[in-house]
Order: structure tokens, then sequence, then C-alpha cells
């Protein structure tokens, strides 16, 4: 097992990518945190699958654009995991709007959730790792923060602010011992892209920019998190990792 009696704290991890993740890390041996902000059913059922495969479980409600949730997130996985090893900011929704019909509420929503998350999120957990001088931490990006996309501004303005702050906090806690890296997902089959993959015209557009041709599942994009979480993965930081079917060719 590659996460072998590893304690992790996966955000946003009801459902989508956050899900697979998770339940990836339990398989490899992994004890998990499952955070979520509002459905509690979905949590649920994520530990009590967890819990099958013999890992520890537990869901934790926090809001993670509140420092204070996110601290206390982290604290509940210290004391009741038993440690802190692996952190990964996953959590984010998608509220679209054209650039000049979007709303100061739907551009602060979505930097809260994203980036400020990201911030509270790893600043917590840091704290935590630099003690015992080790630490993965991993950060969800899209390739929106890459390329930018039409109706979400917001999104993709938080997402690559998210590769800045993986390089700059890469820096700050290399001397600790904490890798510091994102992933960039592509077109993924969760319930954020439900409106890309049910009309066929916005499906067809952005297949056609996919070099394999089709979108991902989130089993697939689970795989190399369990990488950057791992040992296997201990000289790599700063870096942001595609797993996108070769959207950005």
């Amino acid at each position: 097992m590659r996460l072998k009696d590893k304690k992790a704290v996966v955000t946003g991890a009801g459902r989508g990518i956050g899900r697979a993740v998770a339940l990836a890390f339990a398989r490899e041996g992994a004890d998990v945190l499952v955070n979520y902000v509002s459905n509690s059913a979905t949590a649920d059922e994520v530990v009590a699958e967890i819990k099958k495969m013999g890992r520890k479980a537990i869901a934790v409600k926090a809001d993670v654009a509140s420092s204070a949730d996110a601290r206390n997130m982290i604290e509940t996985a210290v004391k009741e995991l038993g440690g802190l090893d692996i952190l990964v900011n996953n959590a984010g929704v998608s509220i679209p709007a054209m650039l000049l019909k979007m709303t100061e509420e739907q551009w602060d929503r979505i930097l809260d959730i994203h980036l400020k998350g990201a911030f509270t999120c790893t600043q917590a957990a840091a704290n935590y790792m630099k003690n015992q001088k080790s630490g993965k931490i991993i950060n969800v990006i899209s390739t929106a923060g890459l390329f930018g996309t039409i109706g979400q501004i917001n999104y993709a303005s938080a997402k690559a602010g998210i590769i800045g702050f993986t390089k700059s906090a890469s820096r700050e806690l290399g001397r600790y011992n904490i890798n510091v890296n994102a992933i960039s997902c592509g077109v993924i089959k969760t319930d954020m892209t439900q409106k890309v993959q049910s009309d066929p015209k916005l499906a067809e557009i952005y297949t056609q920019r996919i070099q394999l041709g089709r979108f991902g599942e989130p089993d697939e994009v689970a795989h190399s998190f369990v990488f950057l979480a791992s040992s296997e993965s201990n000289y790599i930081t700063g870096q942001v990792l595609p797993v996108d079917g070769g959207y950005i060719g």
C-alpha cells in the first residue's frame, strides 16, 4: 500500500473528484477526513465506504473560506485520525456569469472558496506539518486557470491564483520538507461539469479540444493524487501536473 497509515484531509470530498480521491487514498491504506459544507448525506456515504475498507474515516462540516473552520477541521483530523500527512485542497463550486453581468457577490464567493480556501487550509495544515518536518499538500486547479474560459472569469481567476499560491507556498514550506503541488484537471465527469456534458454543442466543442476525445472519469484523476501524496513524489514540489486528456496539448 502506497499510503499505509497516512492521515489525509480531503476538502469537498462528498462528491466528484474529492470523493474519488478520498476513496483512492483509503484503498492505498490512508485514514481520511471527509470534508463537506452542506450535504452531510454524501459525505457520510464516503465515510461508510472507507470504513468498509478497514480504515478510519470521519466527516467534518467546514466552510474552507473561514479560517476558523479550516483550523478546526485540521485540529479534528489530528485528534481523531492521529495526525496529518496529506492535505488536498479540492473544495469548489461554480457560479457562472459573463464579465459584464457578474456581481461582486459572485466574484467574491468563488475566490473565497477556491483561492482563500486553499490559503486557510494550507496555513492550518502547514502549522502542524512543519513540526513533524513532513507533509504533502495538493491543490486542485483547472485548465480554466491556464487558458481562461468564457462565462467563468471568477473561477478561472481563482484557479490561476492557486498556481501562484502553489509555487510560492512550495518555496516557503520546502525548508520543512513539505511538498506543495497542484493538479490541473480537464473536463471531468462531475456535477460541476454537468452542463458541458449534457449540452451536445458544448460537449462537441470541448471534446474536439481534448486529444483523447472524451471527458475524464473521477477515478482516472484520483491516481495522480495518490502519486503526489506518496513517497514516490518526494522530490517533486512547486509543480502543476496536467491530468486533462491532452487538453493543453
